[in-house]
């Protein structure tokens, strides 16, 4: 399926629509196979010990994923995730951008399913991994 939102459009829906995470989180890129999302921690991210906590970690695979959906159906602000899953197996550097690579399974009418990777800048080790489900609303 072709692209409907590209990197501009998607950053213009997260300035208008989701604003409260367009101070923490970039669109990297944009492609027809995956959408990628970049965190710089702050102090906000960090959890003792100096790593990026797991909430922050969570954040960029739901965003990264949600802005993949959108990618395909176009701005949709209503859809929601309904299931989540992640696996955390590597600590991140605490001072060091993150990025979340989204990419979509199963992409259907009321349902989207996909997965996120996360990993640290320049490195191919997956930090966590994210599977999600998204309700998509039925259009009007």
């Amino acid at each position: 399926m072709a692209l409907v939102m590209d990197k501009a459009a998607i950053e213009a829906f997260m300035a208008q629509e989701f604003a409260q995470v367009a101070d923490v989180l970039s669109v990297h890129e944009v492609r027809e196979d995956c959408v990628t999302l970049k965190l710089i921690p702050t102090e906000a991210h960090l959890r003792p010990g100096g790593t990026v906590s797991g909430p922050s970690m969570f954040m960029l695979a739901d965003v990264a994923l949600y802005f993949a959906i959108l990618s395909r159906i176009g701005p949709v602000a209503l859809a929601v995730t309904t299931n989540a899953h992640i696996d955390f197996m590597r600590k991140p550097e605490g001072g060091e951008p993150i990025y979340g690579e989204a990419t979509i399974l199963k992409l259907g009418r009321n349902l989207a399913v996909g997965q996120v990777a996360i990993r640290n800048a320049g490195s191919d080790d997956v930090l966590a991994q994210a599977s999600l489900t998204y309700a998509i609303p039925p259009k009007r």
